[in-house]
């Protein structure tokens, strides 16, 4: 079976996600963009916008825009994947549109033209991923200007192939680092929440103009400022014990909403009922705490997050033991409305969305 091609003027496109926010990436597309999911798997979402433009650059939930050049879930796994990699990079892509539209978005950077390959490969195959690169350079040829000069890094087209089992997608990257890793985020600390991940739940906070959000461990401030990004004129509150991690807050919150303190998040100085979101990362117990104290700092936290919370109100927040969760919502009543599970630093972990 062939894989899927153009069928449209517009070329479609495909999201790179972290595993697990598949579906929140999807909602974000259809609601910035008025696009519309075609396929998702485990870390990508290929879909159809009405309008291909720096629009696109504007999704927070995802890691990388591409456009769709071609992709399939017929790979063999064995070393005749090579030949249809070729064949399908050479024979299905108006590669010419493709580069109009990316130059439309992305203009040409002065000085020579510059180029780079960029292969990724999950699974068992019979092929190195230096076998797969060399066979899209191979369906290339002539596709590209003869004068481009390949480089490893900042260049500027990038042509991406991901193998993923029996799939491959490849397409052209619109977006650059500063989707994933966000130009805000100057200060880092230990265990700092993926943006990405944190502007998933501020979604699935479902926050409005006006209200008071708080993090009350909010390392770095990612939360915070994917809050901010959304433009609602919220009341930003943050607070964390560690003064470094508050310092880092500090530089990458940079604007007149965000009020922070030093604080212990299980006694909150805060009045109660004046809150109307709660958004956290909680602590896995690898980096920041022992395994053993994450049980008892659940059924501490989530009562003083209960007490500043008001009715109605909402709670979303990401955590590894689900058992530690489980007790600790249990004891002050909430039940959850969803969850979504991902993957952070190589761990299993959930967002626990909560309506109070």
């Amino acid at each position: 079976m062939p894989p899927t091609e153009k069928k449209r003027d517009l070329p479609a496109c495909y999201a790179m996600v972290v595993p697990g926010l598949e579906a929140v990436a999807g909602a974000e597309i259809a609601a910035t963009l008025g696009g519309e999911t075609r396929r998702t798997q485990p870390g990508l979402v290929v879909f159809r916008a009405p309008a291909v433009d720096r629009s696109l650059l504007s999704l927070r939930t995802t890691e990388d825009v591409f456009l769709l050049a071609w992709g399939t879930d017929q790979l063999t796994y064995r070393a005749v994947d090579l030949h249809s990699i070729t064949r399908w990079t050479e024979r299905g892509p108006d590669w010419k549109q493709l580069l109009q539209v990316h130059h439309a978005i992305r203009p040409k950077p002065k000085g020579k033209p510059t180029m780079r390959l960029v292969v990724q490969m999950e699974g068992k195959h019979a092929y190195r991923r230096i076998d797969a690169r060399k066979a899209l350079a191979r369906g290339l040829v002539g596709k590209l200007p003869a004068s481009w000069q390949h480089v490893e890094e900042n260049a500027a087209i990038e042509i991406w192939l991901t193998i993923h089992g029996a799939s491959a997608v490849c397409g052209v990257r619109l977006s650059d680092r500063t989707m994933r890793h966000r130009a805000y985020k100057e200060a880092h600390v230990a265990a700092s929440l993926r943006p990405t991940v944190a502007a998933a739940m501020v979604r699935l906070a479902d926050v409005q103009p006006g209200q008071t959000v708080l993090d009350p461990m909010c390392g770095a401030g990612t939360i915070l400022a994917e809050v901010h990004a959304l433009g609602r004129r919220c009341r930003l509150l943050g607070g964390d014990e560690d003064a470094a991690a508050l310092r880092a807050a500090n530089v990458n919150l940079h604007f007149d909403q965000a009020k922070l303190q030093l604080w212990d998040a299980r006694r909150l100085p805060l009045e109660d009922a004046t809150v109307d979101r709660v958004i956290s990362n909680l602590p896995f117990g690898k980096q920041l705490s022992r395994p053993e104290l994450i049980g008892p700092l659940y059924l501490r936290l989530l009562p003083e997050f209960q007490r500043v919370l008001k009715k109605p109100g909402r709670a979303v927040l990401l955590a590894a033991d689900a058992l530690a969760m489980q007790d600790a919502a249990g004891l002050v009543g909430w039940k959850s409305a969803s969850r979504v599970s991902v993957r952070i630093l190589g761990q299993k972990a959930t967002i626990y969305v909560y309506g109070v």
